[in-house]
């Protein structure tokens, strides 16, 4: 028995293999959503390393202030409640620090399940989170989204339902710009999600849907129903996806704000620290005022991490509600993505 070209439909198959676009769509729908996951975990993983790295270099430091506080009681300089304050606060460190593997453990095994590892005989070495976000242009074409395996499969069955009515050839998509700076780049965006469902396929032109007058009544009534349905269905995707993108462009946005502002923080905390344990070695402060400013510092680094983190997750989130990534020449052509040509809308 020959091959059958990918895409060519058999009519025994009862849209149960992938030579039906709609099988297809399911299978590139699970391959983005697996991928995307994937990307998700390895980088939470390696915020995890990164939390890791901070807390044993932190570790590390609270050992030496420990060492400080009981060389200066040694000496007269000091007292014990500067020893136990400093030694309470690095065994506190040390146990946040063993307790960051469980979370790295379970992305860990997470990442071995989704690309096909025994959990138990897969590891990822340590590495700090480094990578950064891919610039993200002024303008994204929205035709992007139409790689998008749900809103192809969606546009398909609204293809059908043309056919089955002997609509003309349909504008199926809306043509507009998603601003990473602000959202909507066409100004008369918002109207179209007041449109009726029908100029989704056919545009205010084609509102009023033509029909074969040969039907009967019934059948042509049927036929509509299911017809608004499918647009119905279509709609209801594409306006979720612009929704996708816009969640996570305005997440991306603020979170480059959150990211300036965060290490500005840090670079605060830090001075704050380095002057209360000039006060302390001076004998002017108590050891607490050290141990507070420490506190803060650790906070503001860890919470500069997960801001990164965040970034990142925003990022693989955003590539995937456009339905790869957000270059033009990507966008599939109809063979590729397995649709019927649209001419082949009328009957």
């Amino acid at each position: 028995m020959g091959t059958r070209p990918l895409g060519t439909h058999s009519k025994h198959c009862k849209g149960q293999c992938l030579c039906c676009p709609s099988r297809r769509a399911d299978l590139e729908n699970v391959r983005l959503t697996v991928q995307a996951e994937l990307a998700v975990d390895y980088y939470e993983l390696r915020a995890q390393d990164s939390l890791k790295e901070l807390l044993d270099s932190t570790v590390i430091a609270y050992q030496d202030a420990l060492n400080l506080t009981r060389a200066q009681y040694r000496a007269g300089l000091g007292n014990d409640e500067a020893v136990a304050q400093a030694e309470a606060q690095l065994k506190s460190t040390q146990a946040q620090d063993t307790n960051l593997g469980i979370l790295r453990a379970q992305y860990e095994h997470a990442i071995a399940i989704l690309i096909g590892q025994p959990a138990s005989s897969f590891s990822l070495q340590a590495n700090a989170l480094t990578a950064n976000p891919p610039a993200i242009p002024v303008g994204i074409p929205s035709e992007l989204l139409e790689r998008r395996p749900d809103i192809a499969n969606a546009e398909r069955s609204v293809a059908q339902a043309n056919a089955e009515i002997g609509v003309a050839e349909a504008a199926y998509f809306p043509a507009i710009l998603l601003s990473a700076s602000g959202g909507f780049g066409n100004s008369s965006a918002a109207s179209w999600f007041t449109w009726p469902s029908r100029f989704w396929s056919v545009g205010p032109s084609f509102a009023e849907t033509i029909l074969d007058a040969g039907l009967r009544k019934a059948t042509v009534q049927q036929y509509r129903a299911t017809y608004d349905q499918t647009v119905a269905n279509y709609r209801q995707n594409v306006l979720t996806a612009f929704q996708q993108v816009e969640d996570n462009l305005a997440s991306l946005r603020i979170l480059s704000q959150d990211i300036n502002q965060q290490d500005a923080a840090v670079e605060a905390a830090t001075r704050s620290l380095q002057e209360a344990q000039a006060r302390y070695k001076a004998g002017l402060d108590p050891y607490l005022n050290v141990i507070t400013a420490q506190t803060a510092l650790l906070t503001d680094q860890q919470t500069a991490v997960n801001f990164q983190m965040q970034q990142m997750v925003a990022s693989v989130q955003l590539i995937k509600a456009l339905g790869g990534g957000w270059d033009s020449t990507q966008i599939p052509s109809e063979k590729e993505m397995g649709t019927m040509p649209r001419s082949n809308a009328q009957r």
